[in-house]
């Protein structure tokens, strides 16, 4: 299925370190991998995304860029042939390599745990950040309690009381992303306990922005 051309370019942005936005970024380029061409941009210097392909002998099913520079960031949509490009950004809003990537993306993931306190941050994040760039987007929460969900459902529904799109799917926390990660593998190749309910749950985010793009293309 075609994501709608020309070249798409997705960015996983927020402003916090620890809200599993390299493991999305990870995730969601793996997932798309399997149907179609992918580079995965590590713009974060602390370049966690590389280190974590680098720990693997198995091909993720994506190409790999590190990139900080802001005038190749902001080259990023000329040249090369990949269908997608996703962009794992740095924790800081005011870095010179988010200011680079936001006016070129298509679309833009916002990881959050559902806590009040990460989910307060976020929301002032899409206002000040997001909103007013007119990207399409949506806010994915991430590191849910699987043993309790009521949290993350009642955030979904702050966020759509204040008018902010969320994602329907959200990311259980289970032990399988930091072991996929030890493993230099995406949660798609990764075998245990709780793997494929950890895939799962990418794969339905995945499928989600993929119906954005085909609803607006």
């Amino acid at each position: 299925m075609p994501l709608s051309s020309p070249r798409k370019i997705l960015v996983v942005l927020n402003g916090k370190g620890g809200v599993g936005k390299t493991t999305t970024a990870i995730n969601l380029a793996a997932a798309f991998a399997e149907k179609h061409s992918v580079l995965l941009v590590d713009a974060d210097p602390q370049g966690s995304a590389t280190w974590w392909a680098g720990r693997g002998d198995r091909p993720m099913g994506f190409d790999l860029r590190q990139e900080t520079n802001p005038t190749q960031l902001s080259a990023l949509r000329h040249g090369g042939n990949h269908a997608l490009i996703v962009i794992d950004t740095p924790p800081a809003l005011a870095s010179d390599a988010l200011a680079a990537v936001i006016p070129i993306a298509d679309y833009i993931i916002l990881p959050t745990p559902p806590a009040p306190m990460d989910l307060t941050a976020l929301i002032e994040t899409v206002r000040s950040t997001v909103t007013p760039k007119g990207i399409a987007h949506r806010v994915l929460l991430t590191r849910v309690d699987p043993r309790s969900l009521s949290e993350a459902v009642e955030a979904q529904n702050t966020l759509r009381e204040l008018g902010i799109p969320a994602c329907n799917a959200f990311i259980r926390a289970y032990k399988a992303h930091e072991r996929a990660a030890l493993e230099g593998l995406s949660i798609m190749l990764w075998h245990g306990n709780n793997a494929r309910e950890a895939e799962a749950d990418y794969r339905r985010v995945a499928e989600e922005i993929q119906h954005d793009w085909q609803s607006s293309g």
